[in-house]
């Protein structure tokens, strides 16, 4: 389990607090946040100060300039109140003209290998959303020789055949190569359909606490994977119950039932939906 410190983009410290409190009793030691996420490294920062020894620190950079990750990066460690980062990781990094500048002469991956070099960061990583994000992953190892890779993996995602084709393909390398698999959107049960709905993550996600199971443990039976959790912090426990569960995986079926039952849809869908947003 990794925490999805995206939680904490706009929630008060003391509620953070409690979130870091139920983290640490259920032996949760791997945190991932971003630049991008509002005042997260902010809330994150108290706890860095008494107990960063005991979590895995994982934060991310916008930027695709070889000086804007360098800042981004800096400004990172000073608002999380650490010297160093355990890893640092290209976010979203899917867009080819994007990609191009960031892995390229003067992009965003020279700032990230310069801080590995100094001892600011352990690892690097890339992480990215839409359909297309398995194949440019790989694109992205045969360019360089990342430590992790981060995207979507939920059954309506893998029901359509051209990304589990990309994401079999990415899994097998990374097993080959010794990459870490982190994957987002376990929960995901659909696009909103108004943004009057739209509260705590730019998606619906599942709550109901039988359905939020099965989600987990569907992901979870997959050796070698990990699991980031929402930012809605309110699923956070039901998630934690249900990676603990000795259940079996739910079946193919099930997984079938269960999403038409809660109505669930893939977030994105090649031609349609790739970025973030409503439908």
């Amino acid at each position: 389990m990794i925490f999805g410190a995206a939680a904490f983009a706009a929630m008060r410290q003391e509620r953070c607090d409690e979130v870091m409190e139920l983290l640490l009793e259920y032996g949760v030691n791997h945190l991932d946040t971003a630049a991008g996420y509002g005042d997260s490294e902010l809330r994150l920062r108290p706890w860095m100060q008494s107990h960063r020894e005991q979590f895995f620190l994982a934060t991310k950079t916008g930027n695709r300039s070889r000086q804007g990750a360098h800042d981004s990066i800096q400004r990172s460690l000073e608002r999380l109140g650490v010297d160093s980062i355990d890893l640092i990781q290209l976010h979203n990094l899917v867009d080819h003209s994007h990609w191009e500048k960031a892995l390229g002469p003067g992009g965003a991956l020279e700032a990230l290998v310069e801080a590995r070099d100094q001892g600011r960061v352990r690892f690097l990583g890339v992480t990215g959303h839409g359909t297309q994000v398995a194949r440019r992953h790989l694109e992205s190892l045969e360019r360089f020789p990342f430590d992790s890779v981060l995207l979507p993996y939920n059954p309506p995602m893998m029901a359509q055949r051209p990304y589990a084709a990309d994401f079999e393909e990415l899994a097998r390398t990374c097993a080959e190569r010794g990459v870490a698999v982190q994957t987002i959107k376990a929960l995901a049960r659909r696009r909103w359909r108004s943004a009057e709905d739209r509260r705590f993550s730019w998606y619906e996600p599942l709550t109901d606490p039988t359905a939020i199971s099965a989600a987990v443990r569907w992901v979870l039976q997959r050796p070698g994977v990990f699991l980031n959790s929402s930012s809605d912090a309110r699923l956070l426990q039901p998630t934690l119950d249900a990676a603990r569960s000795t259940d079996p995986p739910p079946t193919r079926a099930e997984i079938e039932a269960l999403q038409a039952e809660q109505g669930v849809e893939p977030l994105f869908v090649e031609g349609k939906y790739e970025e973030v947003g409503l439908a």
